[in-house]
């Protein structure tokens, strides 16, 4: 997640946060059931991320949902960005015609300057190609710049039902509202939007093979209003008390915490905390974010060579979580973490 992400969160959340209790030791944890696997942006440690080539990778190594970033275009359409600024994750900077769109502006209390979607139509954002937002740790994903448009949501969710007729396996779609209090400020009202397309695609029911995330309580808590589909809440740092997380049952169906919100990550063993079981005992699924390969990602213990970018022994961390309990895992290698899914659940 993004540090403009992060500190969306900290300055929206209505759910305050608290100190954790005392890591349980891993050792006495076990798998409780298969979990899911989340492919972050699609394959994103291999392909430019939120491309179809990047989704359609991640269905191909078994991933079980495709995990768009959600944002809106000038004239309505959700699109899928890492951000609303897109000049780390396209070509715009090389068009000329749109050299007069750069700008400045205030997202959730942060300045940032750049190109932002809703500055252009959706007509407008398919003349650029998407680009690798991590070349200097992802060379060979870079490989791949320019290759691919900016996809509809809509585009994503016929990815995802067309490949689920092709398996025979349910792909599911996990999209996340990015910033929708910055959009409904300016007139794009992001949950309804994203309502009416789930309700467009028969999507808009309590099981069906879709997650709608979000790290603002308050819009996540208005979208559950107007539709059925499963919500999750992304939650960045520390804990919850058991009040919190009750309060966080009523609208959400998940939790979406960051990794080291269950998994000591400093310590010898990786020791699951609380907050998986708690979790589920206020009814909610768990999914943690993200687990990645590379060295910078990993901790200490388990990185292998020198280089940020090396890949490390992320196959460690994603049994720690599966052993801890938890119901699904982002990731950007969903081979990685099938792969692992598979040897344990499966034998």
């Amino acid at each position: 997640m993004s540090a403009l992400t992060r500190r969306a969160f900290t300055a929206s959340a209505t759910l305050a946060l608290a100190a954790s209790p005392a890591f349980a030791p891993l050792a006495m944890a076990r798998p409780r059931a298969r979990p899911l696997v989340i492919a972050h942006r699609g394959a994103s440690g291999e392909r430019p991320e939120h491309t179809l080539a990047a989704y359609q990778r991640a269905i191909d190594q078994g991933a079980d949902y495709i995990e768009p970033d959600l944002v809106m275009t000038r004239d309505g359409v959700l699109v899928a960005r890492h951000e609303n600024e897109i000049s780390e994750t396209t070509d715009v900077a090389d068009h000329p015609e749109f050299a007069d769109r750069r700008t400045e502006r205030v997202i959730d209390g942060v300045r940032v300057a750049g190109w932002f979607t809703e500055d252009f139509t959706l007509a407008e954002l398919k003349t650029l190609k998407a680009r690798e937002r991590l070349p200097a740790l992802r060379p060979a994903s870079a490989a791949f710049d320019g290759q691919d448009p900016i996809p509809t949501f809509q585009e994503v969710i016929d990815l995802a039902k067309g490949q689920s007729a092709r398996t025979g396996r349910t792909i599911g779609v996990y999209p996340e509202m990015k910033h929708p209090t910055y959009f409904e400020a300016r007139d794009l009202p992001m949950g309804e939007t994203l309502a009416g397309v789930l309700r467009d695609n028969d999507l808009d029911r309590r099981y069906a093979p879709v997650f709608v995330q979000c790290f603002e309580p308050r819009p996540l808590r208005a979208f559950r209003d107007r539709s059925r589909a499963p919500t999750v809440l992304l939650v960045g740092v520390g804990g919850l008390s058991d009040a919190q997380l009750t309060e966080a049952a009523e609208f959400s169906d998940g939790l979406g915490p960051e990794l080291k919100m269950v998994l000591n990550l400093d310590a010898a063993g990786l020791p699951a905390g609380p907050l998986i079981a708690r979790a589920q005992a206020a009814g909610m699924k768990v999914h943690p974010w993200t687990v990645r390969s590379e060295n910078s990602f990993l901790p200490a213990a388990l990185r292998r060579g020198e280089a940020p970018g090396d890949h490390g022994d992320a196959a460690t961390l994603l049994r720690a979580l599966y052993l801890a309990g938890v119901d699904g895992v982002f990731t950007d290698f969903p081979e990685l973490a099938v792969r692992v899914r598979e040897a344990m659940f499966e034998a």
